[in-house]
């Protein structure tokens, strides 16, 4: 469980999975979950000879928390930067970037400034752009306060994910998550546009677009209509997945991924 401080003290925490020579690759979570989400998948993808980075984005799982809490200790390019430094820490070279919902607007934050870290970059719950009302990120705070910490953790999950096996893990990463965390993260997330740093990027892009995550999806229309047709960008349906598409859909999302990663390969 490697572990580091980062520029402004928050200690980060990562899984290093699979053979040190492989082909790297970033799984990272979503807001409110952790890397946990990715156990399963980082053990299968490490069997198969990739190196496997698994990020606790701050404020999340086994990652520290800023002093002070601050919006700005948990803007979109301070949590970016955090994860350049993982790897730098791990001295990984350009990275199979996977990002879910905040994991994937991170790595679109990175495309603006550091697209030479990434030699792909897949995403599936993330929409590349978002105008929500700032009060919006309100909703967090309240509803851990509304409907106490275990029965908002439970609906959270299934809101998240279909999968039987999945909403226990799910549920038990939003019970322990700091409701001001969500606060401050959401502050940020609540308006962002980072279309322009995908239509900038040359590196291959693959969107997994969950055919059960109508709270995402009904937000992409901006997204798909500035990146359809680009000769970078492959738009792949999985029907069967929610936000958390990797628990629903597991078997597509990683044969998906391994046809994508392949296909992307330097020849």
């Amino acid at each position: 469980m490697p572990q580091f401080l980062t520029d402004d003290d928050v200690t980060l925490v990562y899984d290093d999975l699979g053979p040190r020579d492989g082909a790297p690759v970033v799984l990272c979570h979503g807001l409110t979950a952790a890397g946990e989400q990715f156990a399963a998948d980082a053990a299968f993808f490490a069997g198969r000879a990739y190196r496997v980075l698994v990020p606790d984005v701050r404020g999340h799982g086994r990652s520290g928390k800023p002093n002070p809490m601050t919006a700005e200790g948990f803007g979109i390019p301070r949590m970016a930067d955090d994860l350049v430094a993982m790897l730098d820490h791990a001295e990984a070279g350009p990275v199979h970037w996977v990002g879910n919902s905040l994991g994937g607007i991170l790595a679109l934050e990175l495309l603006g400034r550091r697209e030479a870290r990434l030699q792909t970059l897949a995403t599936f719950g993330t929409a590349y752009a978002l105008s929500l009302p700032r009060w919006s990120a309100q909703v967090i705070p309240s509803a851990y306060a509304v409907f106490g910490r275990k029965f908002y953790a439970w609906m959270a999950a299934r809101g998240m994910t279909r999968h039987a096996g999945g909403r226990p893990l799910i549920a038990s990463l939003v019970e322990r998550f700091d409701p001001q965390v969500g606060l401050l993260a959401a502050h940020n997330l609540a308006r962002y546009d980072l279309i322009g740093n995908a239509l900038a990027a040359r590196l291959p892009i693959l969107m997994l677009r969950g055919g059960r995550d109508p709270q995402v999806n009904v937000v992409l229309g901006p997204t798909l209509r500035a990146m359809r047709g680009r000769p970078n960008f492959t738009l792949v349906e999985v029907p069967e997945g929610g936000h958390c598409a990797n628990l629903d859909a597991t078997e597509q999302v990683r044969t998906e991924l391994l046809r994508f990663w392949q296909r992307s390969a330097p020849r």
